[in-house]
């Protein structure tokens, strides 16, 4: 085992106590065989050849060790500080490109979703890219192949003749002496070199290692342009020592001023004056290289600019096919925006042209259908309209002869005080039907208009609750209404606003077989929303999708024993779309209906989420149980009475009567 062994240096104090003949306790030294402390050194009685006695090589050291330790340290926050900066310059660069690549990103994925053209371009482009990528990495690859195997096969040629003469000079040289062999072995290599040929040879010659017989000790390696045996590979020169006169070769690379160069290395085994030689032959390959360098930069640059005219065919061609259809796109925006008249521009006669005929010919039969449904639609509007007014002289003659007949019928004879009770209601509800008439004409000609002022929606629900009172009472049925809030104000038009909720209710009543309705009302930052579910009949999903549409009864063998005209539904959908807001039905077989009014707060809002689901939940309300308040129509009296909620929904017996009607 081997260890460390530090010789530790003699002080000066020792020094000079062995000049003065070894001080210890038998021979004392200049300071009566005691060694001086440093604080004796400091002492003024300390002679200046004692002071220069004692170690100032470790004071110093550790004056110089610190200073090195606080360098060190300064100069470790000085870089955590330039780190910190970077860092920071590097983050906000980022942040600050980050929105750029994002916007150009999101650019180029809208484009890509609606340009045909740029799509047909983008994607003949990367097939285009990738097709020449894969046939100009075959050809490169084939290309060098080729001029290796020929720089080989050339290499491997060469190397045998030279070989061959280097062997043949070293067999017939009769030399004796060190200069004579050196001077032989130097012109016999410098013949070999090569220089004036295509392919530049260099040579190195080392003598084979581990030798039996008596080596030549003049001659142990020779190398041209200084190369080194280092050049070779190690497997080459494995395989040319124990090959004995078979040729080897290998791919190396070997410096050539500044830079490193390709080349082929060929190996051999030769003797001299009894000493076995390795002989490496190296071709360089830098022609070649260059060679098969130009190759791939045309093929680069021929490639982009085919790729480029590639691109340019397929954005010529692209454009002659999908500027056409992006026309009729076109074209076919304005004729729905209600541009009757324009048409397409029609070019020769191939496909494109017949389309565009097509087209033509298309929005021709249109613009004459729906110029003759609007001429038939004004004139029935108009006809409407017309027999609206002139009914509504002699229908109010009728009616004042109507209303004298019903209020002497008590002095009438059963048969014609029941024929006066029903001309009078008759009366009522034909004027009902003309008044329907005289609105829904208005709608048709665009002649309604809005009169929107804030107000308190619970307001309108209550007038419409105590209207309906009597409805009620004759069907036996309660009205509940369940709120979170106590006041919401909302800008509409109260008139309209009233008739929707009152021809809801009154439909909720007729068809709610005289079981409890339910009027929900909900609000959020942007809406309000008023439900009126009814537990009657129901109706289909089929049904609750044509139920606004005019005098479209779900039954037509039902009696309408609230005289209701058939237009009450469609004249509360065009008062919604009045407002901007949503009218929509749900219903199921069995299990009633739910009517859902939505509007947005303030005029021209617009709705993005209703309070209240569509769909009850039998009953859900906004709020918990605690917050909820209940307004309840008693059908025996006919008044509305404010009445607390319990928790989950079941009725206090304070409420009197508020179950089902069977």
């Amino acid at each position: 085992m081997v260890s460390d062994i530090k010789q530790v240096p003699e002080s000066p104090v020792g020094k000079t106590g062995a000049e003065g003949g070894n001080p210890g306790p038998g021979n004392p030294g200049p300071a009566g065989g005691q060694q001086l402390t440093p604080a004796q050194s400091e002492s003024p009685e300390a002679s200046p050849e004692q002071r220069k006695s004692l170690p100032e090589r470790p004071a110093k050291d550790a004056r110089s060790l610190s200073w090195l330790l606080s360098r060190t340290r300064i100069w470790t926050r000085r870089g955590l500080i330039l780190v910190l900066r970077v860092s920071r310059l590097v983050s906000l660069g980022v942040r600050q490109i980050r929105p750029g690549l994002r916007w150009l990103w999101r650019s180029l994925l809208r484009r890509w979703r609606r340009s045909l053209e740029f799509r047909t371009v983008l994607t003949t482009l990367l097939l285009a890219v990738t097709s020449f990528a894969i046939v100009g990495a075959y050809l490169s690859n084939q290309i060098a192949n080729n001029l290796f195997q020929e720089r080989l096969a050339q290499a491997e040629s060469e190397s045998r003749f030279n070989v061959k003469q280097v062997q043949d000079t070293f067999d017939g040289a009769q030399v004796t002496d060190q200069s004579s062999v050196i001077t032989l072995v130097y012109d016999t290599l410098t013949a070999v070199e090569g220089r004036g040929s295509v392919i530049q040879r260099r040579y190195v010659f080392e003598a084979a290692p581990e030798q039996t017989k008596p080596r030549n000790r003049w001659v142990e390696s020779r190398a041209s342009d200084q190369l080194t045996v280092r050049v070779i590979p190690p497997d080459l020169r494995k395989a040319v020592q124990s090959g004995g006169k078979q040729q080897f070769w290998a791919s190396t690379q070997f410096p050539v001023g500044n830079e490193d160069r390709p080349g082929i290395a060929v190996g051999n085994m030769v003797t001299f004056n009894g000493t076995a030689y390795e002989l490496y032959l190296i071709y360089d390959l830098n022609t070649a290289q260059q060679t098969l360098d130009e190759i791939q930069n045309v093929l680069w640059a021929g490639g982009a600019a085919l790729v480029i005219m590639i691109g340019a065919i397929a954005w010529y061609v692209t454009r002659n096919v999908v500027s056409p259809v992006s026309h009729a796109a076109v074209v076919s925006e304005k004729l729905a925006a209600g541009q009757l008249q324009e048409r397409m521009v029609v070019k020769g006669e191939d496909e494109v042209a017949r389309l565009g005929a097509s087209f033509n010919h298309m929005a021709a039969s249109l613009q004459e259908q729906i110029t003759q449904l609007a001429t038939l639609s004004q004139m029935q509007q108009r006809f409407v309209s017309d027999v609206s007014h002139e009914l509504r002289t002699p229908l109010t003659t009728v009616r004042m002869a109507a209303e004298v007949l019903f209020d002497a019928r008590e002095d009438f004879d059963p048969m014609n005080k029941r024929s006066a009770e029903l001309l009078y209601h008759q009366v009522e509800r034909f004027q009902s039907l003309l008044s329907d008439l005289l609105e829904i004409s208005r709608f048709d000609a665009g002649a309604a208009t809005l009169d929107a002022e804030p107000q308190d929606i619970f307001q309108v629900i209550t007038h419409v609750m105590e209207g309906a009172a009597p409805v009620a009472a004759e069907y036996g049925s309660d009205v509940r209404l369940n709120a979170r809030q106590k006041s919401i104000i909302v800008e509409m038009d109260s008139r309209r606003i009233d008739r929707i909720l009152r021809n809801l209710l009154l439909n909720a009543l007729e068809h709610g077989e005289g079981k409890p309705i339910h009027i929900s009302v909900a609000a959020n930052h942007d809406a309000v929303a008023v439900s009126v579910r009814d537990h009657g009949i129901g109706m289909t999903q089929t049904e609750a999708a044509r139920v606004f549409d005019r005098f479209w009864r779900a039954d037509p063998a039902r009696a309408r024993t609230t005289g209701g005209s058939g237009l009450g539904l469609s004249i509360a959908a065009e008062d919604t779309k009045l407002h901007n807001g949503w009218l929509q039905a749900w219903g199921r077989k069995g299990a009633g209906s739910n009517f859902r009014l939505t509007l947005p707060l303030r005029q021209g809002g617009t709705i993005v989420k209703s309070p209240l689901q569509l769909e009850p939940a039998d009953i859900e309300f906004p709020g918990s149980a605690n917050e909820r308040q209940m307004l309840v129509l008693d059908p025996e009296s006919g008044n509305t009475m404010p009445r607390p909620q319990s928790v989950g929904g079941k009725p206090t017996p304070s409420e009197g009567r508020t179950g089902e009607n069977s």
